[in-house]
């Protein structure tokens, strides 16, 4: 019972950034934009929170530096799609790839080339009193991070705005009918450039768990594809941020999965099969999605007629 117990709270905590990634692209893409530059955004935001806690001594600091480096490169990528008129796939690859070098460039900057792995240590997790103590449950929910709570809050809160409120309607109707929304007095391209920078926002802070909250470390191979694990769970999850929580949970249960069987020495499988398990999955899951309701304009520029 210990090693179940064990591996779901180990699922849940990895699963927090990928709900971080997931509901900021939601944001995004439900206005139209398809945030394909969210990869070079988690890493920014591990470069980023790591140097932050490292040079100060404070999560706080750490975190507020990540989202600072993700805001920026989503602005940068807002700002040559949206307002530029620049392909979305192309210019989130040409932005991951140009922060991919930015990153080790800087780094290796600030601190050179260290003999052993820079260190930080890790956030502490909070026990919720009375909650915690609770059989199974409590050890798994309410032993978690900050973070973890937070994100939780943020699914249903951004569920609600969506779908609930008058701002997002206003998100919905630039991703499904921009015209009209511009006819409605609506100013499409301040709405999906702005819903960019949220979805970068918490990118940053996501991919910051994996230094500050995980590994304790950075390096140039931490971020490792789950910026686009985030980006499919938000088509998995049918542009809804409680499927998207449902989805995350999914990967992060592969993601203990594969620690729990290196952890434990289980020879019949290769140790390379548990670190693509998460990616198998979504490859997987993608194939067999079906009925996808897609934002009507998702990924096409909005070009306002004279």
């Amino acid at each position: 019972m210990d090693v179940v117990i064990s591996l779901i709270f180990r699922a849940i905590f990895m699963s927090t950034p990928l709900i971080l990634g997931a509901v900021g692209e939601i944001i995004a893409e439900r206005t139209g934009m398809m945030v394909t530059a969210i990869e070079g955004i988690f890493l920014s935001g591990a470069w980023g929170g790591f140097i932050g806690v490292y040079l100060t001594g404070s999560y706080t600091v750490g975190f507020l530096t990540a989202m600072l480096c993700g805001l920026a490169v989503a602005m940068l990528y807002g700002l040559t799609t949206v307002y530029m008129d620049q392909h979305q796939i192309v210019m989130g690859t040409a932005i991951t790839i140009l922060m991919t070098g930015f990153c080790k460039f800087f780094f290796r900057a600030i601190f050179g080339t260290p003999t052993t792995p820079l260190k930080i240590e890790p956030l502490r997790v909070i026990k919720i009193p009375v909650l915690s103590d609770i059989p199974i449950v409590g050890p798994i929910l309410f032993s978690q991070n900050i973070i973890s709570y937070m994100t939780y809050v943020l699914v249903f809160a951004a569920g609600f705005i969506i779908f609930k409120t008058s701002l997002g309607l206003t998100l919905r109707s630039c991703g499904e009918n921009p015209e009209a929304a511009d006819v409605a007095g609506i100013n499409v391209r301040r709405v999906r450039f702005w819903s960019v920078a949220v979805a970068g926002g918490l990118g940053g802070i996501a991919g910051a768990y994996y230094c500050i909250c995980n590994a304790g470390m950075y390096s140039a191979e931490i971020i490792s594809g789950r910026g686009w694990i985030a980006f499919g769970i938000c088509f998995l999850g049918n542009w809804r941020p409680f499927s998207g929580l449902l989805f995350a949970v999914a990967f992060g249960i592969s993601d203990a999965l594969g620690i729990f069987a290196k952890t434990s020495q289980i020879g019949f499988l290769p140790t390379e099969f548990f670190n693509a398990l998460p990616y198998i999955l979504i490859i997987v899951l993608t194939i067999c999605r079906k009925n996808l309701k897609m934002p009507a304009n998702l990924g096409t520029n909005y070009v306002k007629e004279n």
